[in-house]
């Protein structure tokens, strides 16, 4: 596993610390900041849910995200992307929060730019995380969201004001991108 752009692409990550784990994958990950585009990363504030090895808000970071915040429930996995951040030189834009995402959803300051969140495949609904996200005002106007998931979990096409731009296939990936405040 590696980070694909940004300043510091190529650079290797540690692999999840939990057996079973599924990080998300090379192409997904490269996917998912080619659809973004540069504009959306550059300069944001980034939130990776469900982080895991951190993967997704690393590769935020290395393409000139300004900060990230990183909530893993895992202590093991908080570990991971500890070192990762080390290693890529990164940590000085990063803090990583170790608890339950519904925890750390109704204590976090301020809202993002770019919610980035890879959730286990075996969570059957996504609802409650979006909709707290929406409820605790963390996603900025204008801000996304990006969900990756199994293609066998629905998403609906809108949670209050974050309004779905698509569904993107990757064998058994989907990933959904979420605008908040979209017009449609």
């Amino acid at each position: 596993m590696r980070v694909t752009g940004g300043l510091v692409r190529g650079r290797k990550l540690m692999p999840p610390a939990i057996a079973g784990a599924r990080p998300t994958s090379d192409l997904v990950r490269s996917a998912i900041f080619n659809i973004l585009g540069q504009d959306s990363i550059s300069e944001a504030r980034v939130l990776d849910l469900f982080a895991g090895t951190g993967s997704l808000g690393i590769e935020a970071l290395s393409r000139e995200a300004a900060w990230a915040d990183f909530v893993e429930m895992s202590s093991k996995q908080c570990d991971v992307i500890k070192s990762n951040l080390d290693n890529t030189g990164l940590t000085n834009r990063a803090e990583v929060f170790c608890r339950k995402t519904e925890s750390a959803l109704s204590s976090l300051q301020g809202s993002y730019n770019l919610v980035l969140m890879d959730p286990p495949y075996r969570m059957e609904s996504l609802a409650p995380v979006l909709q707290a996200l929406e409820r605790e005002g963390l996603v900025e106007d204008g801000g996304t969201v990006v969900v990756g998931h199994s293609k066998r979990v629905a998403l609906e096409s809108r949670y209050g004001r974050l309004r779905s731009s698509g569904t993107r296939r990757y064998g058994d990936s989907a990933v959904d991108v979420f605008r908040a405040g979209l017009e449609q």
